[in-house]
């Protein structure tokens, strides 16, 4: 029998935060979907290396921007600028940062 399954971010089942960054998280037939929230100024080699470690953020991203902008720029130098209504793949080897004035949110799928 299948059964209809509904989440909602409103009651997450997890949450993490960090200096800058809110992660909600809700898991629907084994897959995490998280809604990442980065305030202005939010820069992974700023907020995130210190407590991760390493050069350059090492997980693959598919994302969804809902709104604001994530700039995204690969340890070889290539940047992109994903804003509301894009969808992406961040590869592993990359730095992430919110330079607009509002929060960047965006949907992220974790297999």
């Amino acid at each position: 029998m299948i059964n209809i399954m509904k989440k909602n971010f409103n009651k997450p089942e997890e949450t993490q935060t960090q200096e800058k960054m809110k992660v909600e998280i809700v898991s629907i037939d084994g897959i995490k979907i998280q809604r990442v929230t980065v305030e202005p100024g939010w820069q992974w080699s700023k907020h995130m290396k210190p407590v991760v470690g390493g050069e350059s953020c090492q997980k693959q991203h598919l994302v969804y921007v809902i709104s604001g902008e994530l700039i995204a720029k690969m340890d070889d130098g290539k940047e992109e600028v994903f804003g509301p209504g894009d969808v992406g793949e961040i590869p592993p080897g990359h730095d992430g940062r919110n330079e607009g004035k509002e929060p960047a949110i965006w949907l992220e799928i974790l297999k």
